[in-house]
């Protein structure tokens, strides 16, 4: 019977040295994780870092960089979350065994900015020491942590009471007139007109769904009544919208594109467009202010292009879409414009043929990248590479530079695209990507920018300007109507304007829409992004 217990003893011995060191095996497994995971995270982090870097220095002409920015850092979202679970589950751990706890290395946190109000919370002090229980204690410092915390939107109902008086004399009743709403028939004020304007057009939140989340903080506004003043805003902010128009039109080189937008129709939806026109003259150190106008239609037809350009004439720089043909003839008045097309777009064609991972990815052996598009992708490159140098010099300077530097390698490009296709079979796809540039003479205009230091290489402003509409199209699911296109692409216009300048577009409404009852006429122009800006430095100086 002894021996019975005592092989007993020996086996739960054995059975609890094996649990211990099965805990502290599977300790040690997530710490390694939690550095693993970490470390996963720190090296996303800094390429991240390095990626911005690259972005500011050398600008957005880079094919694919911001897309790939934005993939990076939901990448580094995933990542920095997946290792804050490893860490906790590795100090759960190592509270229970003897393994060393894991120290992570976390990246350095900004300073809370200093313009948030502090709230002071004091800790009550001990009334006696807690070593010896003397009373006698001083006061020799302080330790502050700080937590960032956020205050539930509040709203309020502001009165505005206007007196009545009554003279004793002559009997007349006095009393001082009613103050003006940004929008007739008002309710609203200028900050809330802002939030809501913002967030449909800019934050792509539909009315519907503003007013469900309005509803759940106690205050009920139907759809109708948002409507309403969706609407009556935009009529108020027709003068900025006019300017903002007049001052697109007097450039002399314009960006422009176009993107799908649903529309709601019966049976379904259809395919309508939002087109857009940037005049940015930063990158030849023009001094006039950046800005955008878009446009609505029912479809891409040509006739879309003539009447937003209607009467206008310069250089406009976009894709080959056939649609702006019209806008080229010799007999076209006042003038034929000048077409400058997109290295981008060409660019674009050969690095899908060469793009390793791309076509491994698809399922395509790597023999079968084209040695011909990696080639003209190289060249391509070359000439990228000397207009980052020169963006932000003057147009002479910019001209001078690309005649010593840049036609060259144009020309050279030239010859050897015409050789190698005349090696191919035309329905190669490196061939059709190599006739995209010389179909229809297209040769002119990409190469017009060698003879114009205004002219861009490529058609990224345009693109830039409705990026936010790509992204915002599976919120809003569709337009409801083609007067809700017009009334997107009018909004679209203000807010991307204000985005260009550097202005919070949400503060800058809100500022406009309570100074223009009270503006002439005269005094609009002051009300625009780039002169509001100015304004707003001289007050904070």
């Amino acid at each position: 019977m002894s021996n019975t217990a005592s092989e007993i003893a020996i086996l739960r011995a054995a059975l609890a040295a094996s649990e211990a060191r099965a805990e502290a095996a599977e300790s040690e497994l997530a710490q390694v994780r939690a550095v693993v995971s970490t470390s996963e995270a720190m090296i996303r982090h800094l390429r991240l870092e390095i990626a911005k870097l690259r972005r500011e220095q050398y600008g957005h002409s880079s094919e694919r960089r911001t897309r790939l920015i934005d993939q990076m850092e939901l990448q580094l979202e995933e990542l920095e979350a997946a290792a804050t679970e490893d860490e906790i589950a590795a100090e759960r751990l190592a509270k229970t065994t003897t393994v060393a706890g894991f120290d992570r290395r976390r990246t350095t946190r900004k300073p809370f900015p200093d313009h948030l109000p502090r709230e002071r919370v004091v800790i009550a002090a001990p009334a006696a020491c807690s070593c010896c229980g003397s009373d006698r204690i001083v006061k020799m410092g302080e330790d502050i942590t700080e937590t960032l915390e956020v205050i539930p939107r509040q709203w309020k109902v502001i009165q505005t009471v206007r007196e009545k008086f009554t003279c004793r004399q002559c009997e007349k009743i006095s009393q001082p007139p009613a103050p003006f709403h940004p929008t007739p028939r008002g309710w609203a004020g200028p900050n809330l007109l802002a939030m809501i304007l913002f967030e449909k057009f800019g934050q792509h939140l539909p009315l519907n769904r503003q007013a469900e989340r309005y509803a759940k903080e106690g205050v009920d506004l139907s759809l109708s009544t948002l409507a309403d003043q969706v609407g009556a805003c935009a009529a108020a902010l027709e003068p900025l919208h006019a300017l903002i128009r007049a001052h697109v039109l007097e450039a002399e080189r314009l960006h422009g594109d176009d993107t799908t937008v649903p529309l709601l129709a019966k049976g379904g939806t259809k395919t309508a467009r939002l087109w857009t026109y940037v005049r940015d003259d930063r990158p030849f150190g023009g001094g006039a202010p950046p800005a955008a106008l878009f446009h609505f239609s029912r479809d891409r037809g040509m006739a879309n292009p003539n009447r937003h350009l209607v009467g206008w004439q310069g250089v406009l720089q976009a894709d080959a879409y056939g649609g702006y043909n019209d806008l080229y003839r010799a007999d076209r008045g006042p003038g034929p414009v000048e077409s400058a097309l997109c290295w981008s777009h060409a660019r674009r064609k050969f690095f899908e043929l060469a793009d390793i991972k791309g076509i491994v990815r698809k399922g395509k052996p790597a023999h079968d990248i084209s040695p011909v598009a990696l080639e003209a992708v190289t060249r391509i490159d070359a000439i990228f590479d000397i207009e980052r140098g020169i963006n932000g010099l003057t147009a002479a300077e910019r001209q001078e530079a690309r005649q010593q530097l840049s036609r060259p390698l144009v020309e050279a490009l030239h010859d050897w695209m015409r050789t190698e296709r005349d090696r191919m079979s035309k329905h190669s796809p490196v061939a059709k990507a190599i006739s995209y540039m010389f179909a229809k003479d297209r040769w002119t205009a990409f190469s017009r920018f060698l003879d114009d230091g205004r002219i861009c290489l490529t058609n990224n402003a345009a693109e830039r300007a409705l990026r936010g509409v790509a992204l915002g199209r599976k919120s809003w699911l569709f337009a409801g109507s083609e007067r809700g296109g017009d009334r997107a692409a009018f909004m679209y216009s203000l807010i991307v304007t204000a985005k260009m300048n550097d202005v919070d577009p949400q503060a800058w409404l809100a500022d406009v829409l309570a100074r223009l009852p009270n503006t002439t006429v005269s005094q609009v122009p002051d009300l625009l992004p780039w002169n509001w800006s100015q304004a707003e430095q001289r007050i904070a100086a």
